[in-house]
């Protein structure tokens, strides 16, 4: 698989460090076992995601990956340490396939991306003290390890942009191989060492030691003339027919197809978000195979069982049959040792079978052995056989005769079992490959231009009334100060955390049904969901009631408002609301009151407060509500209250 080299870290890390500087970490998922995305909240742009996988890339991305219903202990520790912090600067360090964010928070943090071999993700504190790797690490000198100072790797020989003539002379006269593996274990990796023979017009397979200096002069010429560019910032990203991602134009490339893109990031976006479903094909495969293979075992293991119980069955049957062709000579021998028993102690009724072994007595011949309980061991044809003294011949063979019959009982049960499990592999077939089938490449995040009221928290009244809500002191501030009229209506709670909700007048009387409704919308939307009520009480109020004027000696803070005659209540309104696809000026994801989005969706689902975290939620209400996915779990996320939530 493709993995960036030292020119596409410089490339991007160029990019992102003009993007990203200054912009806000909000959270760290972990959707592979090697990948972290950072989502990020930038100045202008809203929420951008930079995917980092260890050992193989760095970019933003618009594709949005699965995560796990419960994040990885390093995805948390990462939020513990990182969320809220502000990125001060990306950069590479010494043109290696390394890049390194510097995010202040309470202090300086630093994530190291190490993107050569298996590759690390690593956090550092102020004084580069390892605070958590990806995974865990030992060379020789340098150890990737909690605790640990960070080192890094050993220089590499060649920077492009630093370097002269003489260093690229020493390096190729002391090599032992020939000048591609030379310049390519230099530091510029297999591409560039072929683009620059090739641009030098030197052989690759020529022994680098045996090379004249006018050779020397054109490689270097060769590799000034290439990143050449870079220098300069001047990066030209482009795919190569879906081989190759890569922020210069090459020679090596002149006659292939190529598809150029604004910046590296997006170019590599799109080119590993490909691969990706792949690698999710892979993956989700090998689970389907590790169920596949349980149940496998499980059936070797009833085939075994069903082997062994038609053999004892065969065989108890068959000893059962032996007992009694063998009749006189058996009874002959259960009389005998039944009645030395009776006479002789154990010791002289063992001296008298080898007496008659000796001399040649039947019964004596078929012993094999015999305990102080009666157990007698016999042999005919061929056939081991455990005879009881203490019973009688026909006794000892319905013995036998009942554990033929007792292994076929099983037979049968053991035969249910098999085509029972014989016929879950073939299901967990059938299902496995349906869901690779269904495995596409995840939908492209496209940023949507919301209308002015999607700022708000907002749905359409069943009487087709706009309703408007806060979502933080900052938009409760903008939407009283900005979008109240005098002919509104303005809801609110008495609880701490509610919003500030106004239904705005379409020139015509408000009707008691639509005040209802944002009245559900108000207590929802409050931190009594948060808290786990099921109802609350809200009163509404005309917009001349609301002030921003305190009492005198009183503060009121950003968001709140200071209410003046007497409130209308609302008592008991229950924390219920609705959450579908509307069209409303375009598609758009709605959440409020039952009874509006029963008026405006064809699909829609009902939650209330609960225990189930919003993003799992959020996923379950996506997949019943929009199963052509025109939105993603974010627009879905964005419509949902403050807390966990049930499904009714």
């Amino acid at each position: 698989m493709k993995t960036m080299s030292n020119v596409d870290v410089f490339a991007v890390a160029h990019e992102l460090d003009e993007l990203l500087k200054g912009a806000r970490v909000d959270k760290a998922y972990q959707p592979l076992e090697d990948t972290i995305i950072l989502k990020l909240h930038v100045k202008g742009e809203g929420r951008v995601d930079l995917l980092i996988q260890a050992g193989v890339r760095v970019h933003l991305t618009r594709y949005p990956l699965e995560n796990p219903m419960v994040p990885p202990p390093f995805s948390m520790l990462l939020r513990k340490h990182l969320k809220g912090g502000i990125i001060e600067g990306v950069e590479q360090y010494d043109f290696d396939r390394i890049l390194k964010l510097r995010i202040k928070r309470d202090k300086i943090y630093t994530l190291v991306i190490e993107l050569f071999g298996k590759g690390n993700i690593i956090l550092l504190d102020e004084d580069d003290k390892i605070i958590l790797p990806l995974r865990g690490e030992i060379w020789r000198g340098r150890k990737i390890l909690p605790g640990e100072t960070y080192k890094h790797p050993p220089k590499q020989a060649i920077n492009p942009l630093e370097f002269d003539i003489d260093q690229l002379t020493q390096q190729i006269k002391k090599s032992e191989t020939d000048i591609v593996r030379t310049l390519a274990r230099s530091g510029l990796g297999g591409l560039y060492a072929e683009e620059v023979l090739l641009r030098a017009g030197i052989g690759k397979n020529l022994p680098a030691a045996k090379l004249k200096p006018e050779d020397i002069r054109k490689i270097y010429d060769a590799i000034n003339e290439i990143f050449k560019p870079l220098k300069k910032l001047d990066f030209t990203p482009n795919i190569i027919q879906e081989k190759d991602v890569i922020p210069l134009e090459l020679e090596i490339y002149k006659d292939q197809k190529r598809k150029y893109y604004n910046t590296y990031n997006e170019a590599a976006d799109e080119f590993f978000a490909k691969k990706t479903r792949e690698r999710i094909k892979r993956e989700k495969k090998e689970i389907w195979e590790d169920k596949i293979r349980k149940y496998e075992k499980r059936l070797r293991i009833q085939e075994e069982t069903l082997k062994n119980y038609k053999t004892k069955a065969k065989e108890s049957h068959l000893k059962g049959d032996l007992i009694y062709s063998n009749y006189k000579l058996i009874q002959s021998l259960l009389k005998t040792i039944s009645k030395a028993r009776k006479e002789h102690p154990y010791e002289e009724i063992l001296k008298r079978l080898k007496r008659g072994k000796k001399e040649g007595i039947p019964e004596a011949q078929l012993i094999e052995s015999l305990d102080r309980k009666g157990k007698i061991t016999i042999r005919i044809e061929d056939k081991t056989i455990t005879l009881d003294a203490t019973k009688s011949l026909e006794e000892n063979a319905e013995t036998y005769y009942e554990k033929a019959k007792k292994a076929r009982r099983k037979i049968d049960g053991v035969k249910d079992a098999i085509q029972e499990t014989r016929d879950k592999i073939e299901k967990i077939k059938e299902k496995r490959e349906a869901a690779l089938e269904k495995i596409i490449l995840p939908k492209k995040r496209v940023k949507k231009k919301l209308k002015w009221f999607e700022k708000f928290r907002w749905f359409i009244s069943s009487q087709e009334f706009l309703v408007l809500a806060g979502r933080d002191a900052t938009t409760n501030e903008i939407l009283i100060k900005k979008h109240m009229e005098p002919k509104d209506i303005y809801l609110h709670s008495d609880i701490h955390g509610a919003p500030s909700v106004i239904i705005k007048n379409k020139n015509e009387k408000i009707p008691e049904k639509t005040i209802e409704e944002a009245a559900i919308f108000a207590a929802s939307f409050s931190n009594a969901w948060k808290q786990g009520y099921s109802h609350l009480d809200v009163y509404w109020v005309h917009p001349n009631q609301v002030t921003k004027t305190p009492p005198p000696g009183e503060y009121v803070p950003k968001g709140a408002f200071v209410i003046k005659g007497r409130r209308n209540y609302i008592r008991g309104v229950p924390l219920e609301i609705a959450v579908g696809i509307i069209d409303y000026d375009g598609p758009r994801i709605m959440s409020g009151p039952i009874s509006a989005l029963k008026k405006h969706a064809k699909k829609y689902v009902i939650i209330k407060p609960g225990y189930t975290k919003k993003e799992a939620i959020a996923k379950e209400i996506l997949k019943r509500i929009d199963p052509d996915q025109i939105f993603t779990l974010e627009d879905i996320i964005r419509a949902l209250p403050p807390g966990k939530c049930s499904i009714i």
